[in-house]
């Protein structure tokens, strides 16, 4: 069972918390156990796990991953100049895995799944796959 989810994102460097979109697709699949995996089909955006209690937490994600891979840096060489967006998204990573149980993702009281947009606004997709127990 698989399914490529679209999103349209609003700002340059974002942090959509997708936890309920995949959590309805898996309530519609009848899915009851599982695993699921979740990759971003873009080398400028990620998924990740953190938070979703505070949403400050997502501003200072983002506040650190460009002090540290700034959006403009003199010395890079890349045509189209995002090549913090690269760095950020090889960070952060470009997908999880996590278990389905009881038709639930299995996650911390105050984790959530994000996609992490870092050269937007654009239009994007992540995929989804489930291996069934």
């Amino acid at each position: 069972m698989e399914h490529t989810f679209y999103l349209s994102t609003k700002d340059h460097s974002e942090m959509i918390d997708v936890t309920s979109i995949l959590e309805n697709w898996i309530a519609e699949q009848q899915i009851i156990d599982g695993i699921i995996i979740i990759t971003s089909l873009h080398t400028t955006a990620g998924i990740t796990i953190n938070e979703n209690a505070d949403p400050d937490v997502k501003t200072d994600f983002l506040r650190r991953l460009e002090e540290v891979f700034p959006w403009k840096h003199q010395k890079d060489l890349h045509m189209e100049g995002n090549t913090a967006a690269h760095l950020k998204t090889s960070t952060v990573g470009h997908a999880q895995t996590l278990v389905i149980s009881n038709s639930k993702l299995v996650l911390g009281t105050w984790q959530g799944v994000y996609f992490c947009e870092f050269d937007g606004p654009r239009k994007r997709k992540f995929h989804a796959k489930v291996i069934r127990s």
